[in-house]
C-alpha cells in the first residue's frame, strides 16, 4: 500500500450564497492507496460529504474550488487531475467508472419506478460498453457476491420490495459492478441495525481484499472506523484536525476534538458511566471562528487559539494533528 490511488492536495471549497462565499472545506490534503480503507470522521456539518463529492465533481453548480486545489487519480498507469476534466464524456470515466459512490440512504439512490436490475444494467452498459445480456449476468453475479439470496428474483424487483439491509447490499453491488478503483461509502451503515451493520462492514473488508480497491469510509462513528479503516482523518468545520493510522489515533489522540469524539462513545466496561458529549454545537459555516476552528468548544483553548491557525504537526510516523497546546506539551516535529 505504498502507491497513491488518489491524492487530494490543498482542497478548498466554497459555496456562492446570498450571504456571500461560505467555506465548506478549507485546505484539506489526504491520500488513499490501493487496497486501503481511509476513515473520514466528524460530526454532521464537518464537510465530510462535500469533500467526498469533490472527488467526482458532484457538488452543485454554486461550488467554487480554490486555485491551489488539486485531486489526482492514479489509475491504469495514468495520473489524471480531476479538475482538468470538463465534459460529461470525460467525467464518465470517473463517475461510476474509476470511482463509485455509496450513499447513506439507498431509497434515495434507486429510482422507485425502475427495477433494481434495470438500473444496474443501464449503468454497466453506459460505462463498460457491453451488451445488456452481459450486463445482466454481471449484475446477478454481483448481487450474489454481496450475499443477496435468490439474486435472479431480486434483480427483477423494485427497491421498495427489499428490506433496508438488502437495499444497502444491492447498492453496494451496483457500485462495485463496474469494478471501480476507489469506492466512496458515505455513512453506508448509519440507517442499519447493528447486525446488518456488522455484515456490511465484513462485506466491505472482503471486497477490499478481493478487488484491491481503495475505500473512503465516511461516518461520525469512531467505533465503526476502529473495525473498518487502516487510517483515519478527523474533520471539523471543513478542516482536517488529525490524521494517522487508526490504532494510533484511537489509542493516543492528539487533538482535543478527536478526544471528545472518543469520550462520547458508550463504555461497555462501565455501563453506569455517563456519556460525555463534546460541549456546545458546531458553528455555522456563516459564522466561522478565527484561528483554530475548534477553539469555541475546546476546554484547553488559549488566547492564541482564537488568533492563529495551528499547522499540522507530526507526533509519530504518519500521525499528525493541528493543535498548539498538544504540540507544545509533546514536542511535535
Amino acid at each position: 500500500m505504498t502507491d497513491k490511488l488518489i491524492d487530494v492536495e490543498n482542497l478548498t471549497l466554497q459555496f456562492k450564497t446570498d450571504e456571500g462565499l461560505v467555506t465548506a472545506v478549507d485546505d484539506v490534503s489526504f491520500h488513499v492507496a490501493p487496497g486501503e480503507v481511509l476513515g473520514l470522521v466528524g460530526e454532521s456539518g464537518s464537510g465530510k460529504s462535500v469533500t467526498a463529492k469533490s472527488l467526482m465533481k458532484l457538488n452543485p453548480g454554486n461550488a467554487v474550488y480554490g486555485d491551489d486545489s488539486k485531486i489526482t487519480l492514479h489509475a491504469d498507469g495514468n495520473a489524471v487531475n480531476i479538475f482538468d476534466l470538463k465534459s460529461d464524456e470525460e467525467m464518465k470515466l470517473i463517475r461510476g467508472g474509476a470511482i463509485s459512490l455509496i450513499f447513506q440512504e439507498p431509497m434515495a439512490s434507486f429510482a422507485p419506478a425502475i427495477t433494481i436490475g434495470d438500473q444496474m444494467v443501464e449503468q454497466l452498459v453506459l460505462h463498460k460498453n457491453i451488451s445488456e445480456k452481459e450486463a445482466k449476468d454481471i449484475s446477478i453475479e454481483m448481487l450474489e457476491r454481496v450475499g443477496i439470496s435468490d439474486a435472479p428474483t431480486r434483480f427483477g424487483q423494485f427497491s421498495f420490495e427489499l428490506s433496508g439491509g438488502m437495499r444497502q447490499r444491492a447498492m453496494i453491488a451496483m457500485a462495485l459492478s463496474t469494478r471501480p478503483k476507489l469506492l466512496i461509502a458515505d455513512e453506508p451503515t448509519t440507517a442499519l441495525d447493528v447486525t446488518i451493520q456488522a455484515q456490511v462492514i465484513e462485506l466491505m473488508k472482503d471486497l477490499v481484499k478481493e478487488f484491491g480497491m481503495g475505500i473512503i469510509f465516511i461516518t461520525h462513528d469512531l467505533g465503526v472506523i476502529a473495525q473498518t479503516a487502516d487510517r483515519v482523518a478527523v474533520m471539523y468545520l471543513g478542516k482536517l484536525v488529525e490524521q494517522g493510522p487508526v490504532r494510533d489515533v484511537i489509542r493516543d489522540p492528539v487533538h482535543p476534538y478527536t478526544q471528545g469524539l472518543l469520550n462520547a462513545l458508550p463504555k461497555l466496561e462501565d455501563l453506569n458511566a455517563p456519556l460525555t458529549p463534546v460541549p456546545g454545537d458546531i458553528p455555522s459555516p456563516l459564522e466561522r471562528p478565527n484561528g483554530c476552528v475548534f477553539h469555541t468548544r475546546c476546554d484547553r483553548a488559549e488566547p492564541r487559539c482564537s488568533e492563529a491557525v495551528p499547522q499540522q504537526m507530526q507526533y509519530v510516523e504518519n500521525h499528525v494533528g493541528a493543535c498548539f497546546v498538544t504540540a507544545e506539551q509533546r514536542g511535535a516535529t
